[in-house]
């Protein structure tokens, strides 16, 4: 019988995935709610964490007994403990190579290995999170640009909980380019930048702008607008398209 082994893809940063604890702390108790008790999360989070890391994998890393004298109980797969060996020596790897590096070095290194169609990044740190204490299952998270400009995030308490957001962390902005909306009026939930390059199109105009902390923010406009290159310009995102990663 052929065995099943785990996708590379369920692998992310030991050091800022819970998913990978949760993994850890069911091999350790056999049981989901008391893995989630250890990690500081709600068992609903927990679950999430199983079912995320099993698609990544491509393969069941979690077998649970139902009822029972017992109470039920959950173990972990073969391919799990697999994961669990490769995200340990990742993390050594990892720690190994940042250790070679300092400041603004590690940090571009620790974010080198994101790899998605989201052409926004932006760092910044987290300054409130509101809703997470009062049980909202949708939590507004407060951020901060190094240049002081702030912007909101809203995901869901389950994701909060799992990226042990709190603040102080620094965290990165992920944000498509689509999703951003550039003009010259004040935004709802935005960033203000100087227009470093337009890119002229039928119906809108690709912008890139450059925010007063130096990092560069790219969005579409619609025609026709007056913006050029050096004018000031607002970009406006949906707080449900600005997405949140741990390095």
């Amino acid at each position: 019988m052929t065995q099943k082994v785990f996708s590379i893809h369920a692998l992310g940063q030991e050091s800022a995935d819970k998913r990978i604890d949760i993994l850890r702390q069911i091999g350790l108790t056999g049981s989901i709610s008391e893995a989630a008790r250890q990690a500081g999360i709600s068992y609903k989070a927990a679950w999430q964490a199983i079912h995320t890391l099993t698609n990544l994998a491509g393969v069941a890393l979690v077998d649970r007994a139902v009822g029972g004298a017992g109470g039920g109980g959950a173990r972990l797969t073969a391919a799990a403990e697999q994961l669990l060996d490769a995200a340990a020596q990742m993390e050594r790897a990892r720690q190994e190579v940042l250790a070679r590096f300092s400041g603004g070095a590690a940090q571009a290194v620790a974010g080198a290995g994101l790899r998605t169609s989201m052409r926004n990044n932006l760092r910044c740190t987290v300054q409130a999170l509101q809703g997470l204490e009062s049980g909202e299952p949708i939590v507004r998270v407060v951020l901060q640009l190094p240049d002081g400009a702030q912007l909101v995030s809203s995901i869901t308490r389950e994701s909060a909980e799992l990226l042990d957001l709190q603040p102080g962390l620094a965290v990165l902005i992920l944000c498509k380019a689509t999703a951003v909306k550039v003009s010259q009026q004040a935004p709802a939930n935005g960033l203000g930048g100087k227009v470093n390059k337009v890119t002229r199109g039928q119906h809108s105009d690709e912008v890139v702008l450059t925010l007063a902390g130096g990092q560069q923010l790219v969005g579409f406009a619609a025609r026709p607008n007056r913006l050029r290159t050096g004018s000031q310009a607002q970009a406006d995102m949906a707080e449900n398209a600005v997405v949140l990663a741990r390095v």
